[in-house]
């Protein structure tokens, strides 16, 4: 059982700016909490849980793109075994077509072009989150190019049309490279991404400051 620490709760509340939000998710983080944050990105606030031992090595806004890298405690953004990745795509739901299980596909693709003989993957589920249409699978390499074959790398992607904007939640893993496709346990990846939860949207309240209280314990599906 994880402990959980909701940053925002009226229990345990802490007034933090955006950055300090990042900061204390790394804190608690490591003394073996898991960490729930909500934060601002592009038109809407996203919330997510971190596992315990997850540290924030990377985070940036550049033009439409928004991106925040957590490693294990002692890794880093180059030499990583777990990474859980955040990214928002500003005003991306105005292009037509683009849909969550497209925008995977894409992804899919990258995947499948950058190990062709070692790729695989496996659709977890296409549903709503807090009534936004989202997409869930699975993508492998056996043999990671971003590592020069030396390991293998599978992830479990959630991609999700907000009002405006795109957002995905990722949980990657490098392990032994194998020349051909690695088996995906479709149940151990859905219990790990369990531990991303509670995952929903939320409106920004204009005027509104961390912690974000009228985030916390909004409808979710």
């Amino acid at each position: 059982m994880y402990k959980q620490i909701f940053l925002g709760l009226a229990a345990l509340s802490f007034s933090l700016a955006h950055a300090d939000t990042t900061s204390s998710v790394d804190i608690y983080g490591q003394k073996g909490y898991s960490v729930s944050s909500i934060a601002p990105i592009f038109s809407q606030l996203l919330a997510t849980s971190f596992p315990p031992n997850f540290e924030t090595v990377f985070e940036n806004t550049k033009g439409q793109q928004y991106i925040r890298e957590a490693v294990l405690e002692g890794e880093d953004e180059k030499k990583w075994t777990q990474m859980i990745t955040v990214t928002g795509y500003k005003d991306l739901v105005s292009n037509p077509n683009v849909t969550p299980r497209k925008f995977v596909d894409n992804m899919a693709g990258g995947f499948k072009r950058a190990c062709p003989s070692s790729f695989n993957a496996s659709i977890i589920s296409e549903d709503k989150i807090n009534g936004f249409d989202s997409f869930m699978a699975v993508l492998s390499c056996g043999a990671s190019p971003t590592t020069a074959g030396k390991t293998s790398e599978s992830a479990i992607i959630l991609a999700i049309k907000g009002e405006k904007d795109y957002y995905t939640i990722q949980w990657a893993e490098r392990m032994e490279p194998s020349s051909s496709p690695i088996a995906i346990d479709k149940a151990k990846w859905v219990e790990r991404f369990k531990k991303l939860s509670p995952i929903k949207l939320c409106p920004i309240v204009p005027g509104e400051a961390a912690p974000y209280v009228s985030c916390v314990g909004a409808n979710k599906s």
